[in-house]
């Protein structure tokens, strides 16, 4: 199973330089192995076999296994959650919201519990996600929370730092925890619900 993603009106690049066509078919590759495997099983030649290449081309661009993994996840997040136009900034929060939560409580998610797992005791697999992926999720999401303060959508002392935090926390921990599922009415319910709050918080608090 590809996590292979195009909008319906988008086609598919043609014309690619060997070196891009042969990037992103190790990343499907990777995507593709990991329904099977988990990452800590995930050798090298396993992709390199699945992809159709040697090892010495995934070593040009990567250094190890979990660096592919991070990139193979960060490829297919990206396009299914970034922040899209809205007429507010509490409109584009709560729209990205609900595509982070049908994405994360998809198959990607099982990967990136695994890469979150696997940083647990290699603090350089974490810091390479934190780099690739969350930094600059989190770097989009100031944006968005700093227009809202620019047009009195939110107040203009809010910590945004923990306001996204209170956010897109429980969506990373029901993925790890799994007390609850990432469904539909997380969906609908976690948006409403912390945007509520945090249009709610006082000055003083």
């Amino acid at each position: 199973m590809s996590f292979a993603y195009f909008r319906s009106d988008e086609k598919r690049p043609s014309g690619r330089p060997r070196s891009e066509l042969a990037r992103k078919s190790i990343l499907d590759a990777t995507a593709r192995l990991l329904q099977r495997v988990s990452l800590r099983n995930l050798a090298i030649e396993n992709i390199a076999r699945e992809a159709g290449v040697g090892k010495t081309t995934i070593y040009r661009w990567w250094p190890n296994k979990a660096a592919i993994v991070i990139d193979a996840f960060f490829e297919e997040v990206e396009q299914r959650t970034a922040f899209e136009r809205a007429p507010t900034a509490v409109e584009a929060i709560r729209d990205q919201v609900v595509r982070m939560v049908h994405t994360i409580g998809g198959p990607i998610g099982r990967i990136a519990a695994q890469i979150i797992a696997e940083g647990q005791s290699n603090p350089d697999v974490l810091a390479h996600f934190r780099e690739v992926f969350l930094l600059q999720r989190r770097a989009a999401a100031t944006e968005i929370f700093r227009t809202g303060i620019a047009n009195g959508e939110f107040r203009h002392d809010l910590d945004i730092e923990l306001a996204i935090d209170l956010i897109y926390g429980p969506i990373w921990y029901r993925l790890m925890v799994g007390h609850q599922p990432l469904d539909e009415e997380l969906a609908n319910r976690l948006p409403r619900l912390s945007i509520s709050a945090l249009l709610q918080v006082s000055v003083t608090a």
